[in-house]
């Protein structure tokens, strides 16, 4: 299997850190990509041009991240990080797709910041999408019971946006409010997986 992959995404970030929590790491090639270059063959393999995507042996491309996960969730016999059924896996759902969606949200802001040129900078829409952060941490916090359970997507996902918080919006202390959240990132960002994969700036 072949990984299209950009360092300092977080999308990739919850790939890598799936695959090696289920011991997969070793089967994938890493390909360094970059989305943002119109040159770059990208969109050969992902027609929306993003990444994280996963070439298949047989020449078959996977994406978004939550189909890349769930397919190597498909690869092991041990317990899966997307439950097959019963309130476990709604639960995990319902905060995989959570925390997705802050990662969009972020993703969206730092666009808005850093690619679009400042004189198009559009406040309200960076406002808009900080809301939707600053909602969901809040549900998070309120949930903080879910994450201490038995490990899914959810909680690799959850942590995942909570590192790209701290690695994008260093300014913004999510965690001032949220002291159940904080405290639970403390001890999820030190598993190996989380260790190996803390994004750095260009």
């Amino acid at each position: 299997m072949l990984l299209r992959h950009s360092p300092t995404s977080p999308f990739v970030r919850k790939v890598t850190v799936t695959a090696a929590e289920l011991g997969l790491a070793e089967r994938i090639a890493w390909k360094p990509t970059n989305p943002w270059d119109p040159n770059d063959d990208l969109p050969d393999d992902n027609p929306m041009g993003k990444v994280p995507a996963l070439v298949l042996d047989d020449g078959e491309t996977l994406f978004d991240s939550g189909v890349i996960c769930e397919y190597l969730d498909s690869l092991h016999d041990g317990e899966k990080l997307f439950p097959a059924e019963g309130e476990r896996r709604w639960q995990a759902l319902r905060l995989h797709a959570l925390a997705d969606g802050i990662l969009e949200a972020a993703v969206a802001r730092l666009v808005e910041r850093s690619r679009r040129p400042s004189e198009l900078y559009w406040a309200e829409w960076d406002t808009r999408q900080a809301e939707k952060v600053r909602r969901a941490l809040d549900m998070l916090e309120r949930n903080e019971g879910v994450l201490e359970e038995r490990l899914t997507i959810a909680q690799i996902t959850v942590g995942c946006a909570l590192g790209y918080l701290d690695f994008r919006f260093p300014d913004e202390d999510w965690r001032a409010a949220r002291p159940r959240l904080a405290a639970w990132f403390e001890t999820f960002a030190q598993r190996p997986s989380m260790q190996a994969s803390v994004p750095k700036a260009a």
